[in-house]
């Protein structure tokens, strides 16, 4: 039988995720800008500090419960998780650099007075957008998979491997109505979350794929 403190867990993540989708939609966005039009640029900035506040205890807990170590890197492949770990926190800075990180944050819509729902800006491809459409979504992955696990740290990283296959697709649906045509034919040619063999697009193909 679950503990009940693992389930507590547990369900903080699908309340986390409930939340944080909801949140993000459009329809909640332009609810805000309709009815708080004064109070719209801050929704952006004000998302993001509700998304840091909710998760930050959720983390807390994963550490703070005790669980059975269930597999532990050593040797070699402790280096070699190590490796990856690292790698994964540089590709996830240097995919930043490709974003308008003052729109993601908020500070921009606040600056400029925007009350407009964010999130329709242009379409831009990165380099490593050429061979996975979500890079953060898969860098993160990376970092939730190559650490030790106990259990509290196992039912935390299946719930968030869990948030970013279907967060990844609620996205998607927000894309495809923003782009259309461009973004799907984008889709047929790059896997989702994981790079696959033969998958991706030359540099040619992303410009023209991001210039249509």
């Amino acid at each position: 039988m679950i503990q009940p403190e693992l389930l507590g867990l547990a369900l903080a993540w699908l309340a986390f995720a409930l939340l944080h989708s909801a949140l993000a939609s459009f329809a909640v966005k332009e609810r805000v800008a309709r009815q708080w039009p004064t109070a719209a640029p801050w929704y952006r900035l004000a998302f993001n500090g509700l998304s840091l506040a909710t998760v930050l205890p959720i983390i807390w807990l994963t550490y703070a419960l005790e669980g059975p170590l269930l597999w532990q890197w050593s040797g070699g492949w402790r280096w070699l998780s190590h490796a990856l770990a690292l790698t994964a926190i540089a590709g996830f800075v240097a995919v930043a650099r490709w974003y308008d990180m003052s729109t993601f944050l908020g500070l921009r819509q606040i600056r400029e007075h925007d009350r407009q729902p964010d999130g329709r800006e242009g379409f831009r491809l990165s380099p490593f957008h050429r061979y996975v459409r979500h890079p953060w979504y898969f860098f993160g992955l990376v970092l939730v998979w190559t650490g030790d696990k106990n259990l509290p740290l196992l039912i935390s990283s299946m719930a968030i491997t869990a948030y970013f296959i279907v967060g990844s697709r609620l996205e998607e649906k927000k894309l495809l109505a923003i782009h259309g045509d461009v973004y799907r034919r984008y889709m047929s040619r790059v896997p989702g979350l994981l790079p696959l063999p033969g998958k991706h697009l030359t540099p040619e193909e992303a410009r023209r794929i991001a210039v249509d």
